[in-house]
């Protein structure tokens, strides 16, 4: 498997809009992978009444929903920067997490495997493909 880059943590751009630092919008990412308070305050490790998204929004929920935001904008790149299919990809069952979907990992706290199998993903994609002495891959 190939090594995970340093920095491949971190999109080229904010393709599906949730915007980035000062302008990130966390009710955007719970609204577009549609988590309900109980699925954010368990991935955020909080309480479902200490969830919210005004500027008194608990730190470890605007933190988590941060890195998922980033990690959604991943997979919009591989996706050349297409929301739509970027969504479904989120909402379908993969065989390859179980027959789960991305989207239910998030909610059932599987965020940082989901996130690493992203991740070794992309990196895969992007290494130079290796050609057998027989000329095959």
């Amino acid at each position: 498997m190939t090594a995970v880059s340093l920095f491949s943590n971190i999109p080229d751009k904010d393709v599906l809009g949730f915007g980035l630092g000062p302008q990130f919008q966390p009710q955007r990412v719970s609204e577009w992978l549609d988590l309900k308070k109980t699925d954010v305050s368990r991935v955020a490790a909080v309480s479902p009444k200490s969830v919210r998204y005004d500027d008194a929004i608990p730190v470890a929920v605007r933190d988590r929903l941060e890195e998922i935001a980033m990690t959604c904008n991943l997979v919009a790149q591989a996706f050349d920067g297409d929301a739509v299919k970027t969504a479904l990809w989120f909402k379908a069952k993969n065989p390859l997490l179980g027959d789960i979907s991305p989207r239910d990992m998030v909610r059932l706290g599987r965020f940082d495997r989901l996130r690493k199998f992203i991740l070794n993903a992309m990196a895969e994609r992007m290494a130079p493909a290796t050609t057998s002495p027989h000329g095959t891959r």
